[in-house]
């Protein structure tokens, strides 16, 4: 079992803040930082310090550590053309000694791309695909040779398919709650299945249903990690649980809602041993409050000794 910290800068996070938390990650033993790819803050509150762009993040970061994993959940297929984030993520790589890896979706926030001027398609799972085909060609194509690519919404000729990655391949993260293409999707290309934000029952339907999806394809379903990320709050006692519900705007009735992790160290080592009798190979702590360096620690200090492994 593997354990990440996950979070939400553009909610109104500095990099120092994401820094803290990836630091906490990396001294406690965790195994992870992951952070959304987004620009624009979700509901109401102060959206200052404004957004922090992930890739620029993680590359700093690839700097600043030196163990832990670090990657997007998820890059939209509509921030980058895949030439591109394909550099961008071997860049990143190399300057982590191989510790990157891409979560990549078809994005869903429309009004984030209204607001910054992003091309936002009603359809986006073919640019998935293509991106997918793209990005894991680049990557594969031997150092000597050229990748050409024709698609109904990409096209490259005789790109020279450099950098090449530190690692191969690099970890692939495919997600969401998709009934058909979403599993094909991860069956084919992805080393890692990601579900979040839904109930133990939910889960055990996604998973059982990307596992048919390799079995279609000839793929040993043992081959694809499956994970689930889902929103965090610890506490040593009531009171403290209900401090941190405060911070993030969330009342106790609302947060523990049977999808949720909520409680007290030991009340989230039996949530995370039931997802593992499910198969998740990984849980990701989604934790919103990045100020709460605390937090972090705490689930470094006290969640995970009491966690599987």
């Amino acid at each position: 079992m593997e354990y990440c910290l996950f979070t939400e800068p553009q909610q109104g996070f500095t990099y120092d803040d994401q820094l803290a938390f990836a630091r906490s990650a990396e001294r406690h033993g965790l195994d992870g930082f992951f952070r959304s790819d987004h620009y624009l803050r979700m509901g109401e509150g102060d959206p200052l310090p404004g957004p922090t762009d992930a890739w620029t993040t993680l590359a700093g970061l690839a700097r600043e550590t030196s163990r832990i994993r670090l990657g997007t959940l998820v890059s939209s297929v509509t921030y980058r053309v895949p030439g591109i984030l394909a550099i961008q993520v071997a860049q990143v790589d190399a300057m982590s000694g191989g510790r990157v890896e891409l979560g990549l979706g078809t994005g869903w926030f429309q009004r984030e791309h209204e607001a910054y001027g992003i091309p936002f398609p009603a359809k986006r799972f073919d640019l998935l695909e293509e991106q997918l085909q793209v990005v894991t060609g680049l990557w594969s194509t031997p150092d000597a040779e050229t990748f050409t690519f024709e698609g109904e919404h990409f096209r490259l000729d005789r790109a020279p398919a450099l950098p090449k990655p530190v690692q191969s391949p690099v970890p692939v993260i495919v997600g969401g709650g998709g009934p058909k293409r979403t599993p094909a999707l991860a069956a084919r290309y992805a080393t890692e299945f990601n579900i979040g934000f839904v109930a133990e029952d939910v889960v055990a339907e996604k998973f059982a249903v990307v596992r048919a999806a390799c079995g279609a394809i000839d793929r040993d379903p043992s081959t694809l990690k499956l994970s689930v990320a889902l929103p965090t709050v610890v506490g040593s006692d009531d009171a403290e649980i209900e401090r941190r519900l405060e911070a993030i705007g969330r009342t106790r009735e609302e947060f523990d809602d049977g999808a949720n992790i909520i409680g007290t160290p030991e009340q989230v080592a039996e949530k995370v041993e039931r997802l593992r009798t499910l198969g998740a190979g990984r849980v990701y702590f989604q934790l919103m409050d990045l100020r709460d360096v605390d937090h972090a620690d705490q689930i470094g200090a006290e969640v995970l000794p009491l966690l599987p492994r």
